[in-house]
């Protein structure tokens, strides 16, 4: 079998060739373009960053977990308070109540803090 170079055949692979790096060019330019514009929507949006997202969900835990010893603290607080309140009131003469020395100066006001 005889090889022969057609001329012809050369030039469409050469074409193809080119257009295939042409294609490549204009879809790295679209890819560019679209990213462009996605994230100009986002910032038009005010959508959060990931970073920060997750920057305010550990702080809200933390917060959630500091929250919680801060009630268990409270209700150790007011059980003690009753317990002494109880066993340390003593009936005075019609004039009320008297606390024991571990109340806060200047007493609740006659508000019970379980109210809350």
């Amino acid at each position: 079998m005889v090889q022969t170079t057609n001329r012809f055949f050369d030039e469409v692979g050469r074409l193809m060739n080119d257009a295939a790096g042409v294609a490549q060019g204009v879809r790295r330019e679209f890819e560019t373009l679209f990213r462009s514009q996605a994230e100009r929507i986002l910032r038009d949006l005010d959508v959060v960053k990931r970073e920060d997202f997750e920057a305010v969900k550990d702080m809200a835990r933390l917060a959630r977990e500091e929250n919680e010893a801060l009630k268990a603290r409270v209700t150790a607080l007011e059980t003690a308070l009753a317990k002494t309140g109880a066993s340390g009131a003593t009936p005075s003469s019609g004039a009320g109540q008297t606390y024991s020395s571990a109340e806060p100066s200047g007493g609740t006001g006659g508000v019970n803090p379980s109210a809350f």
